[in-house]
């Protein structure tokens, strides 16, 4: 079973004239332990794709499969279940600034439902943190971080549960060469090891090699798979 299927998935936002459409009957299919890359020009619908499959967003038409579960008229219930086992990288890093990189971590296990001890806890977090080059800031606070290193401190939020679905936008944006290398390392590791899906957009190359497959979006239709 895929981890995503899309069938003539389209959508339109409401503006004070006419429906402005986004995406126009996007088919697509995301294997489990595939990585796959949306690139396209900005517009192109990439970031709405994500959220409607992150069940961030209601779904209008078509069909759209997430974990086998149809999202069209999707229960809360069933909402909430598809984003608990998402990891979701945004472009802002939305980090709480009264919590430390280590709380940020803890808060994020907790809200998954799982029950860890405080020790273990932290040991989970110390060992991500140190894959993605942030051991020092365990607990620290975003407010004496860089952009990159908030940027790394989401992507271990993102990481920390060991989602079966990654939806990633822009997370090497910010990041220098090393640490842009850590990341994709450490999410194509993700695939191989653990089977772990993941669909990013991005215009960075430092990040294509790793992809499986390069899925070009324009004006909200999928150019090529």
């Amino acid at each position: 079973m895929p981890t995503v299927q899309a069938q003539a998935v389209s959508y339109a936002f409401d503006t004070d004239t006419t429906p402005k459409q986004v995406l126009v009957d996007i088919d697509f299919t995301l294997a489990r332990g595939e990585f796959v890359i949306l690139t396209g020009p900005s517009g192109a619908g990439k970031t709405t794709l994500l959220t409607l499959i992150g069940a961030l967003r209601s779904l209008q038409s078509g069909s759209l499969k997430v974990f086998g579960s149809e999202l069209l008229n999707l229960a809360p219930k069933g909402q909430r279940e598809i984003r608990r086992k998402t990891g979701f990288i945004f472009q802002d890093h939305n980090l709480f600034d009264a919590l430390t990189a280590a709380q940020t971590l803890s808060l994020a296990m907790e809200l998954s439902g799982e029950r860890l001890a405080r020790d273990a806890a932290r040991a989970r977090a110390e060992a991500l943190l140190s894959a993605l080059g942030m051991r020092d800031y365990l607990d620290s606070k975003p407010g004496v971080m860089s952009v990159g290193q908030k940027q790394r401190i989401a992507i271990a939020r993102a990481l920390i549960n060991d989602p079966p679905l990654i939806l990633a936008d822009e997370p090497t944006a910010a990041l220098d060469s090393e640490n842009a290398r850590l990341v994709i390392d450490l999410l194509k590791q993700r695939t191989e090891s653990d089977g772990t899906s993941i669909l990013m957009v991005t215009h960075d190359n430092r990040a294509f090699h790793a992809a499986n497959r390069i899925v070009d979006m324009v004006d909200g239709r999928m150019a090529k798979t």
